[in-house]
């Protein structure tokens, strides 16, 4: 899966770029097996609250795991499979870490959506275009059940953001939604945006659940030495690329690079761990 010229400087200038079938019918399979054995074991927490930030939802569902490799091998080999760096160095640059992962899923009917935000109100790396999130739509992902919508050419302008209080920890902004793009995706399917993207999901109003799979990228020129360190269990923020990649042998103490086919028919098997 090789990015066209195109797809790259549609992401640089405005900020995102959807990728139709980037993962094959298998690797979404096991996808899907495996975040299905994550929520059939209660990993997945629901984060939606009443509307004061507080008060656990009782009607409404935004289940999130954050992070998520240290519950599956399958989720943790992705970002070392080949067709995945060389997608994020074209994008972003050549020397790239692993920023963080997490699964959002909405359960059908009751799955709420996740308000307008920039991925950078979070993060804060000098150079928005330099960190990207690859989405990945577990399941087909669209206006009923609430994909993906961003808002183009605005990735170099902080917004301000509040406290969300349909949330337990998450933020908000109010971007001109005028000017949004709702992106529709079969299950497989890869949106990248950069860290200055305005993005947002919508509420799931259909009988069938539906996950995403978000993984978040940067340039090693973005940080220093501190953000490394300060990795927390789970989150070790692996390089992945660059003279200090070892493959995952020096954040997870065995090489993962290289094991993303072999995870993917264990996972397919219902033997992901």
């Amino acid at each position: 899966m090789k990015l066209t010229h195109t797809q790259i400087e549609s992401f640089r200038r405005h900020g995102y770029v959807a990728v139709p079938g980037f993962f094959n019918a298998a690797e979404t399979a096991a996808l899907q097996a495996d975040i299905s054995r994550l929520k059939r074991n209660g990993f997945l927490r629901n984060v939606a609250t009443a509307g004061d930030g507080k008060t656990p939802a009782t009607t409404k569902q935004n289940l999130q795991l954050c992070p998520a490799n240290f519950y599956s091998t399958l989720i943790r080999a992705l970002p070392f499979a080949p067709k995945v760096l060389e997608a994020v160095t074209h994008l972003i640059g050549d020397e790239v870490t692993l920023h963080l992962d997490q699964i959002f899923l909405k359960p059908g009917k009751t799955g709420m959506g996740t308000a307008w935000h920039q991925d950078n109100a979070y993060f804060k790396i000098p150079q928005p275009l330099r960190g990207t999130a690859m989405w990945i739509a577990i399941h087909d992902a669209t206006v009923a059940n609430g994909t993906m919508r961003v808002v183009p050419d605005a990735w170099n302008s902080a917004l301000p953001h509040e406290r969300d209080g349909n949330s337990d920890h998450h933020i908000r902004c109010f971007p001109d939604e005028t000017r949004a793009e709702t992106i529709e995706l079969k299950a497989g399917s890869v949106l990248f945006f950069c860290y200055g993207t305005p993005h947002c999901t919508g509420d799931n109003t259909t009988d069938t659940e539906r996950a995403g799979l978000a993984y978040h990228f940067l340039c090693d020129d973005q940080t220093d030495e501190s953000f490394y360190n300060g990795g927390r269990i789970g989150n070790p923020r692996p390089r992945l690329t660059g003279p200090k990649a070892s493959g995952g042998f020096e954040e997870y103490g065995s090489v993962i690079a290289g094991t993303w086919d072999a995870e993917v028919a264990r996972a397919a098997g219902g033997r992901g761990a």
